[in-house]
């Protein structure tokens, strides 16, 4: 057994979602864009502007380990947009792109045998690879499972997805 490989594809695993974690394509596909700007009761942000924070928050991270000269957003303002801001279907599915390629991007670093997970990021000596992986992967399963119970409450799930609201099939 190959452990190297294994903790690899453990880490892709936990960073992409499944197992206990819904994963970002099941918490988006098929999101009626006539929503994306709607608010759940108590919350104040919309869906989009959760994902938009969540495609902010991922992108600083890989941007914070390959970046040396990258400067993170002033917390916190700098990780959502602005409250008032809505998104049109353009906007909408640049977020969604943007976040697909950044997970894309740390997917790969984590595949990529010459990626030393566990040896401090040359420019940030207090930091690995693996905390600043765990930290997107444990960031994102938080705001997925938000944004189904928001999408539940909404009731915006596709009558064949019903599973995922914990009506019966």
């Amino acid at each position: 057994m190959d452990l190297q490989k294994s903790l690899r594809q453990e880490i892709s695993a936990l960073l992409r979602g499944g197992n206990a974690h819904l994963d970002f394509e099941e918490v988006v596909s098929d999101f009626p864009v006539t929503h994306i700007n709607a608010k759940a009761p108590q919350v104040p942000y919309s869906f989009w502007q959760m994902v938009e924070h969540m495609r902010i928050a991922q992108w600083d991270i890989l941007e914070f380990i390959r970046n040396p000269a990258h400067v993170s957003p002033h917390y916190p303002e700098g990780y959502r947009p602005n409250p008032e801001k809505r998104a049109d279907e353009e906007l909408w599915r640049k977020t969604l792109d943007d976040f697909r390629s950044d997970l894309e991007a740390l997917d790969a670093m984590v595949q990529n045998p010459e990626t030393h997970l566990f040896a401090p990021i040359p420019h940030a000596p207090n930091y690995t690879v693996f905390r600043e992986i765990l930290l997107a992967a444990d960031h994102n399963s938080y705001h997925l499972g938000e944004l189904a119970i928001i999408r539940q409450v909404l009731d915006l799930w596709p009558a064949d997805r019903k599973y995922l609201t914990g009506a019966p099939q």
